[in-house]
């Protein structure tokens, strides 16, 4: 166990927290807290990461190695969120500054925007939305807004972690069946659990399935795996939500083949060059763009903090970090 090397650490946060979580990290630890809710540039998180113990940042602040190397006394990066793509964890790895996260409090809240989405893009809530909105509902009509019924349709689920497993249970629930792909195969229990079909090439389940939901991570090897020639594998009644990270599809291709008719529709959470959304998604009728809300939520957002501050605990406490994120390759020692 690493006996505490500091007791009251100085601790910098990037973004505007919850009310409550800010008060108590300022009760707790030395804190500087963010006036307004813009993102650091470089030079700003460059200063920060100069100055502080720990230093608090979200999705929306590059962590690169060239940050980094600014550090002076920093000991922690303790992430507000579970994907930690943003932070090059190597080269903290190799300063010796500790990595978090907060995984697991996200998980529901997650897969059940996906399956809100799974459920809106077929029925085109949205698009029926605009219309009515928009003064272009004149009353029903055997032929108006028709869209598909999920239940009995293939859903096929790019990454059986945690949100993907919560995504394949609600699934059930509306009775679609489930497949997926997974860069290793869940264990036996758990697929008979889900009752889940497993492919192990991707480009396979791709021809079969009605609906694809991504919820694998943004590495090297996801990077536009939904490119334009696995998008030519899908049905033109198909449809994909994507509540993971936005680099995982190449939205050209995307908006591409949407608008040849190529797919049904999308649903999506995340982008590409967030927070820029591709210009030629911006007008497509089949086409659901939410703001980046799979974790939206007032239990979500305090959990996320409450995890935050025991990974800041552990510094002081001189304990195992709970949550400690450490890059390709490196193992655990006696004294993480």
């Amino acid at each position: 166990m690493v006996k505490p090397s500091i007791s009251n650490p100085r601790v910098i946060v990037t973004r505007r927290l919850p009310s409550e979580i800010e008060a108590r990290m300022d009760d707790l630890f030395t804190t500087t807290l963010r006036a307004d809710d813009k993102p650091m540039n470089p030079a700003e998180l460059k200063a920060a990461i100069a100055s502080c113990d720990v230093l608090v940042p979200t999705v929306t602040d590059v962590i690169d190695a060239d940050v980094i190397a600014a550090a002076t006394d920093l000991k922690l990066i303790a992430n507000f969120g579970a994907g930690t793509d943003h932070i090059d964890v190597a080269a903290a790895h190799k300063r010796g500054i500790m990595v978090t996260n907060t995984p697991g409090v996200l998980t529901e809240d997650t897969a059940d925007l996906a399956m809100a989405l799974i459920l809106a893009v077929p029925r085109r809530l949205v698009e029926g939305d605009r219309r009515t909105r928009n003064g272009n509902f004149d009353g029903w009509s055997p032929t108006f807004m028709l869209g598909h019924r999920v239940r009995g349709k293939k859903l096929g689920i790019i990454g059986m972690g945690r949100i993907g497993q919560a995504v394949a249970r609600r699934a059930h629930a509306f009775g679609l069946d489930v497949h997926y792909h997974n860069r290793r195969r869940a264990p036996a229990f758990i697929e008979e659990e889900l009752n889940a079909t497993y492919w192990p090439e991707l480009d396979a389940m791709l021809t079969t399935i009605d609906i694809l939901s991504i919820s694998c991570p943004s590495t090297p090897s996801t990077h536009h795996m939904i490119n334009e020639a696995r998008l030519k594998l899908m049905s033109e009644n198909s449809y994909i939500v994507n509540t993971s990270r936005g680099e995982v599809i190449d939205e050209a291709a995307l908006a591409n083949a949407l608008s040849k008719g190529e797919l049904g529709g999308a649903g999506l959470d995340v982008y590409e060059n967030e927070p820029e959304v591709h210009p030629d998604l911006m007008d497509l009728p089949n086409v659901i763009l939410a703001p980046h809300i799979g974790s939206a939520t007032h239990e979500s957002r305090r959990e996320m903090g409450e995890k935050v501050m025991i990974n800041i605990r552990a510094l002081v406490d001189g304990h195992a970090y709970p949550d400690r994120v450490l890059p390709p390759g490196a193992s655990f020692s006696k004294a993480s």
